[in-house]
Order: structure tokens, then C-alpha cells, then sequence
């Protein structure tokens, strides 16, 4: 299937629909009340309605029912442009610029965007990062406007390297899967608990010499630090050139997206900037499988 922005699922409702129930309803209709495959008669009261044949059920229901397209007056065709321009952006998409290019409201734009990036959420994550003979990189950054671009007004003397900021803290597994959260503060007590949840104890932690992942660090399998201080960035395998590359892309992505620091607007974009990282080698000429993700993500 082709990706570009004039293929047919991106223009038209029934196509669209028709490309989703293909996805998702691999083995005929699933009523998404009572799970039952296969079971449904297609109603004439509109194209795509079924009714549940199962006694204990006979509910209608959609391929949309009981995902995020669900109880949506914005067309099946516009959901997955948006799905689709939000994975396929590499340096972000604001609902501005997603508001003009699908050609409907800013505040229907903006509610369809806090819809896709929670559906990008994983929930609850399958597996911690690394193993044995895996590196998994760990760092944090701060996210945050310089003060010389801001009014006059707004300028605040005190607010030096992370004051007034907001703070990304990222693993991420070289060759895998990236993981991002928002935290309050940088310090083993609050890295510690991501740390030993996220990544397996049978990793190479490799970091910066920052004190808290020294604290941390022996913990397990092995710990290797690259000295900024001292102008050491690569040491053989030791080197966090791969979480600095997402960082770079992930300030790039929230420049083009937020404008205020609110913590709900920084949670959500990591969300949808971490699922897009993660499947950005799928976001191919053929096959759309970050799509298909966000659909099935409800």
C-alpha cells in the first residue's frame, strides 16, 4: 500500500473504513461487546453497521466501536491522515499545521491529537529494555525556552541551565525500542525506581558521569561512563551519541508542537514522539504499520 497523502484511505470514508476492517477484522467481524468473531449480519442502516448474532449480545457495532475513532463526527479518512502525519513527522506536528492540512477545525484538530498520542501510549510496557550483551543508554535533558528569547518581561536572572525547565528522562536500547518519561526532578531517588523497572538487570548501562547513575550503576551487569567533563564523548562501545540523537530530535519535535510548559502537554508529546521514534522504520513506502498501531490502541 502506498504512503503518500493521495491514497484513496486518506480521501475516502468507505475506503477507509474498508482498508481498517481488513486490519483489524483479520477473521470477519468482531463485536467489540461480547468478542465474538464471524458472528454479525450487516445492517442497511448505513455502510459498515453490524448487528451481534449471539443471543447473549445482539448489539450493533462498527470497526470504529470501541477504538479512539469511536463516537467521532470527524471522518474515518481524516483520523488516519492525522494517525499517519503524526508517526510520519519527524520533527513533530502541530495541531496548526495538522488543522490546515486536513482541512477542518483547530478545536477538532486539537481534540483528535490528545486522542492519537494517548492511543500511542503502551500501557503497561511488555518487557523491560536490554538483557544480556545489550547496551541500553540512559540520560536526561532539559526542555525549556533560553532566556534571551524571551520578552523583557518574562526574564528571569535565576533561571540558569535547568531553572524554570522541564525535565525528559529517556532509555534507550541501541538497535530497540526508546522509553521517555517526564519527571520532576533529576536524582537517584527519582531515576532509580525508572531504572530498575525499565531495564534489565543483565544490561550494560552505559551514561554520562553525572552522580546519580554512579549511585545506580553498579546494580547491574555493567556500568560504563563517558567523562563529558573531561572531553570523553566515545569510548569504544562507551558512548551516549544514540540518547543525544533523540534528544535532538525530540526539542526539535516540541519547538514545532508546544509553546507552554505544561505538564500534561510535555507528557503527551513524549508519548507520540517516542512511539513515533520507535516505529519510524516501519513508516515505509509499502506497509503502515504505525498506523495500523494507533487504530488498534484504544
Amino acid at each position: 500500500m502506498k504512503a503518500d497523502l493521495q491514497n484513496p484511505i486518506f480521501n475516502d470514508v468507505n475506503t477507509a473504513r474498508k482498508w481498517l476492517e481488513g486490519h483489524l477484522w483479520t477473521d470477519g467481524p468482531v463485536c467489540s461487546h461480547c468478542g465474538t468473531v464471524n458472528n454479525g449480519t450487516a445492517l442497511d442502516t448505513r455502510p459498515g453497521l453490524y448487528q451481534c448474532n449471539e443471543s447473549a449480545c445482539r448489539k450493533q457495532f462498527t470497526v470504529m466501536t470501541g477504538t479512539l475513532f469511536e463516537r467521532s463526527h470527524i471522518p474515518l479518512n481524516k483520523w488516519l491522515m492525522a494517525a499517519f502525519l503524526i508517526c510520519a513527522s519527524k520533527n513533530g506536528m502541530s495541531a496548526r499545521q495538522l488543522h490546515r492540512m486536513l482541512g477542518i477545525s483547530y478545536k477538532s484538530t486539537w481534540f483528535m491529537m490528545h486522542r492519537i498520542r494517548e492511543a500511542m501510549r503502551e500501557g503497561k510496557f511488555p518487557g523491560p529494555l536490554g538483557g544480556t550483551d545489550k547496551i541500553v543508554e540512559a540520560d536526561e535533558t532539559y526542555v525549556g525556552g533560553k532566556e534571551k528569547n524571551k520578552h523583557v518581561s518574562k526574564r528571569k536572572r535565576g533561571n540558569i541551565g535547568g531553572q524554570g525547565k522541564e525535565i525528559a528522562f529517556a532509555l534507550v536500547e541501541r538497535g530497540g525500542k526508546v522509553r521517555s518519561f517526564h519527571v520532576p526532578e533529576v536524582s537517584a531517588k527519582t531515576l532509580r525506581p525508572i531504572l530498575v523497572a525499565q531495564v534489565s538487570r543483565k544490561s550494560l548501562l552505559v551514561t554520562d558521569d553525572a552522580g546519580q547513575y554512579r549511585i545506580i550503576g553498579p546494580e547491574f551487569a555493567g556500568h560504563e561512563v563517558v567523562n563529558h567533563g573531561a572531553n570523553e564523548y566515545v569510548r569504544g562501545d562507551a558512548h551516549t551519541n544514540t540518547i543525544e540523537g533523540y534528544f535532538s530530535i525530540l526539542k526539535r519535535a516540541l519547538s514545532a508542537r508546544i509553546t507552554t510548559s505544561a505538564n500534561s502537554t510535555y507528557s503527551a508529546t513524549l508519548l507520540s514522539l517516542t512511539f513515533a521514534t520507535t516505529n519510524a522504520q516501519h513508516l515505509t513506502s509499502t506497509t503502515m504499520p504505525a498506523r495500523e498501531n494507533c487504530s488498534r490502541a484504544s
